[in-house]
């Protein structure tokens, strides 16, 4: 199996790709993967807190569900062991949209009988991401007052995973 390549490859802010439809003959995207992260509402849902954490990104660009799944398993884990998991709820603000595309090319001795280098180099879809602009929240986290400082250690461990300049703000 081919391993992922590193996100820097997609970071860069394009036009959008994103046209999915239930309906054949208007659906652009053949094949449509479905996003890697498993939950948007994790913790005590039913509970209102007094409090919030954004995570807000700082630049524009595109970001992998799949790093964004790891952030929020990050945080989950994290809370869960600090304060349990009846005293917080995350939830993850941006959705991975944006269909990513890759030209493979072969590489190796007599790649070049077969490939056909640039010609048809549109690329398939390979996975999904979020556009972010700058100032768009990705992550909320709602937690009572005492559990603040929980709050945005959990938030500083996600902006980690996700590799991107993003800063807390609390509300």
């Amino acid at each position: 199996m081919v391993k992922l390549r590193p996100g820097r490859a997609y970071r860069g802010y394009k036009l959008p790709y994103t046209r999915k439809s239930k309906y054949k003959t208007k659906n652009y995207i053949k094949i449509a993967q479905r996003p890697k992260l498993t939950q948007y509402h994790s913790g005590n849902t039913k509970k209102e807190f007094d409090s919030k954490v954004f995570l807000v990104s700082e630049k524009t660009l595109i970001l992998r569900d799949n790093a964004l799944e790891a952030a929020r398993i990050v945080a989950n884990k994290f809370l869960t062991d600090s304060i349990t998991d009846q005293n917080f709820h995350i939830v993850v603000v941006s959705y991975p949209h944006h269909v990513l595309r890759e030209h493979k090319l072969a590489t190796g001795a007599g790649a070049d009988r077969f490939s056909s280098g640039m010609q048809k180099s549109f690329g398939k879809p390979i996975g999904l991401a979020a556009r972010l602009n700058a100032g768009t929240r990705i992550f909320e986290i709602h937690v009572d007052k005492n559990n603040l400082k929980a709050a945005k250690t959990a938030a500083f461990k996600m902006s980690k995973k996700l590799g991107i300049q993003t800063r807390v703000v609390v509300a």
